[in-house]
């Protein structure tokens, strides 16, 4: 029989996704099967899995930690913001329909027996699967129909581990105030918490785990203190990316935060590289005198275009590009670059078509047919074997695409400007290929660094493992979950 344990948090982004991810190394390490679930996940940073469906981020790198190639069976919806008030949701890895927020509120009871399935598929697979909730079950305006954390625990009669952050302030409050709103039948789910990123002498807090305990009755697994090489794994939220002050002596790459913006772990092996500056650029900054700017995917390209107008940015990016700077769009960012984007169905907004920021000579025609599929191929100009993933609406086509950055199987990916200092690619994931990445670097004047990527993520997967190993009752949890131990 298949056990289960399901890790809630007083929050968002108290580090749940990040816990579930060491256990799963740490788990697998010990020769058990173990599997990661989220059932609702909310992000526009998503991972493609081999067939082509959608999960989180978080998921691919939870099931990576496990050994596993990613499934679209361990994040069944995927919930991706496409406004304020509505996200498009993936269904199993494929999309099933936009929902406003309060249509979704009242219609997620409706996806629960597809969630229940891919339980039940990945459950004849492994011996362990660990669920991660979502935002926090104390949010019980939404228990109604809910889907994400105590709703789905009891669907599938899992115990809960509440995790609490101390970074942020008043752990004490959050744990012992989320108890005080549950239901009973939901607090009784709650077998034991734990506190998240301490930082400092966890000594200290000894006091505070007594009172906690005090007050709900419920054992801690222990305090897990601050690990400071998170930042090595690939983010799932904006909220991890730090980003860079530009430094002397390094190139620097300046990024706008795009309000929709997406699948920006693209993002992450450059910030890893000592020679250079990636350089995130708010909402209300101008973008700085820079080497590169980087356009990242975005969810809603024409939203988000407006956005960058809104902002100035695109008196910037054309002053920087008239300064002989260089600029690169990704997926979103590649549409914006070019001369037009057309939706004739109004998939992004009322039908029509925008101008572009006219620095490649494309145009873009978006469809409501989306391409998501894993992506091999090599660069044309340096026969460089690279390999990512596309997750897109739309085609582009145009006189720059005689010149594209990308090939596979004799046909052109991305395009290329004339004098080659503008380039756009529908493909994410070039940056974490070390071969590709250091190429690229050197040829725009920047001096890489030997990181290897992948086996550097697989370390930082390890040492959290190790940390998880010495400060959490790891033995308790699978206890817990129903996994009995000689």
């Amino acid at each position: 029989m298949t056990a289960a344990i399901m890790f809630q948090g007083t929050g968002s982004n108290v580090g749940k996704s990040v816990l579930v991810a060491g256990l799963a190394r740490l788990y697998a390490r010990r020769g058990i099967r173990v599997a990661p679930f989220k059932p609702q996940n909310m992000s526009n940073n998503a991972a493609v899995t081999v067939d082509g469906g959608e999960i989180g981020r978080a998921q691919a790198l939870q099931a990576r930690a496990a050994g596993l190639a990613p499934s679209v069976h361990m994040n069944p919806v995927l919930l991706k913001p496409e406004s304020d008030t509505g996200a498009q949701i993936i269904l199993q890895g494929r999309r099933f329909g936009t929902m406003r927020a309060r249509e979704y509120g009242k219609r997620k009871g409706e996806l629960l027996p597809s969630i229940l399935d891919s339980f039940e598929r990945l459950k004849r697979e492994a011996d362990l699967i660990l669920v991660e909730g979502a935002g926090s079950p104390a949010e019980i305006n939404l228990r109604a129909g809910d889907i994400a954390n105590m709703g789905f625990a009891e669907a599938a009669d899992l115990p809960v581990i509440l995790i609490g952050d101390i970074d942020r302030g008043g752990v004490i409050a959050s744990l012992v105030g989320t108890r005080a709103v549950l239901p009973q039948a939901d607090r009784e789910r709650i077998k034991a918490f734990l506190v998240n990123k301490m930082r400092g002498d966890a000594s200290l807090f000894d006091a505070g785990v007594a009172a906690i305990r005090a007050a709900t009755g419920w054992p801690s697994l222990g305090v897990v203190p601050w690990f400071a090489e998170a930042h090595r794994l690939p983010a799932e939220d904006i909220l991890d990316l730090a980003g860079d002050a530009a430094k002397p002596g390094t190139l620097t790459i300046a990024v706008p935060v795009l309000p929709r913006m997406a699948n920006f772990d693209d993002l992450d092996p450059l910030t890893q590289e000592p020679g250079v500056s990636v350089v995130l650029v708010r909402p209300g900054e101008p973008i700085p005198v820079s080497d590169v700017v980087l356009i990242p995917g975005s969810k809603s390209t024409i939203a988000d275009l407006a956005f960058v107008r809104e902002q100035g940015w695109d008196i910037d990016i054309l002053a920087h590009r008239r300064r002989g700077g260089r600029v690169i769009g990704l997926c979103g960012g590649y549409q914006m670059l070019g001369r037009i984007i057309a939706d004739p169905e109004g998939l992004e907004g009322p039908p029509g078509s925008v101008p572009g920021l006219g620095l490649l000579d494309v145009e873009t025609l978006l469809a409501p047919d989306k391409t998501t599929a894993p992506f091999s191929g090599r660069d044309v100009e340096t026969g460089l074997a690279v390999s990512g993933y596309e997750i897109h609406l739309g085609r582009t086509d145009g006189p720059d695409r005689a010149r594209p950055w990308l090939e596979r199987d004799g046909a052109g990916e991305g395009a290329i400007s004339t004098d080659g200092r503008v380039r756009g690619s529908y493909v994410h994931g070039l940056f974490s290929d070390d071969g590709f990445r250091r190429s690229f670097l050197t040829k725009i004047g920047a001096q890489p660094s030997d990181l290897q990527y992948e086996s550097e993520v697989d370390r930082t997967l390890d040492r959290l493992a190790d940390h998880l190993e010495a400060h959490v009752e790891t033995e308790a949890i699978l206890r817990y979950a129903g996994i009995a131990r000689r």
